[in-house]
């Protein structure tokens, strides 16, 4: 097993979830990945869902509800991973085509950091911004930027810690590139960031409806939608 892939989700968005999962199935037949090298492992968070149409394995796991922005989901994913690397999806984003095929040419780095598509969320090309500053430090990085081997993840550091934290994701993803043994950063884009925010409309999060009240307000158009149910956003959390 090569890949595991872990995503969380609150279940309240099929489209987006099968959206992420399609874009998993379209990366692994790009690298020419057979079926027993790739695994999703897909967590319901405190609710039932049916696992997502695909050609690859999907696991799905109804797991007690966290409140915690899906991370002791992830937690709980990891421990249940048999892939020696592991990829962050959330439900809301998509991997590139191109994304497994270029983590297989760095296997025998522990840390892959990769460029994602942020211009749907923050107005600019991508994520990580390489200048002066350091590469991880926060809002520079999101998990869907990693591929990360299972042994530093899961063996040496424990899984996901941090979990009551509201840094967590910045707090792990800096433990893992300090105890890494070999970082890669790659310029290829890896992922789209929030490329399945529009599928679910009932399901927006409190940052992605603020984003589209901001945007309808530079248009000059009322920020007045209908009645969303906002759930907290697994990302960037």
């Amino acid at each position: 097993m090569l890949f595991s892939i872990i995503t969380p989700t609150a279940g309240n968005r099929p489209n987006a979830l099968q959206n992420a999962v399609a874009s998993v199935e379209r990366a692994a037949r790009f690298a020419g990945l057979e079926s027993n090298q790739l695994e999703i492992l897909v967590g319901f968070d405190g609710t039932r869902g049916a696992a997502p149409d695909c050609a690859y394995p999907v696991r799905t796991f109804s797991l007690p509800n966290d409140h915690n922005r899906g991370r002791g989901v992830r937690d709980t994913l990891l421990k249940l991973s048999g892939g020696d690397k592991i990829v962050f999806l959330d439900d809301d984003n998509v991997l590139k085509p191109c994304s497994l095929s270029r983590y297989l040419r760095h296997l025998d780095a522990e840390m892959v950091i990769g460029r994602i598509d942020a211009q749907l969320t923050l107005g600019q090309p991508w994520l990580p911004v390489c200048d002066d500053g350091p590469l991880v430090r926060p809002g520079n990085l999101d998990l869907l930027c990693l591929c990360l081997s299972r042994s530093l993840v899961v063996d040496r550091c424990g899984g996901w810690q941090y979990r009551t934290a509201p840094d967590s994701c910045h707090r792990n993803m800096a433990e893992w590139h300090r105890r890494a043994r070999s970082v890669t950063v790659i310029e290829e884009v890896v992922g789209i960031f929030d490329a399945g925010r529009s599928l679910d409309r009932a399901a927006l999060s409190s940052r992605q409806a603020a984003l589209l009240d901001g945007l309808a307000v530079e248009r000059g158009a009322s920020p007045v939608r209908p009645a969303v149910r906002r759930m907290p956003s697994l990302a960037l959390a």
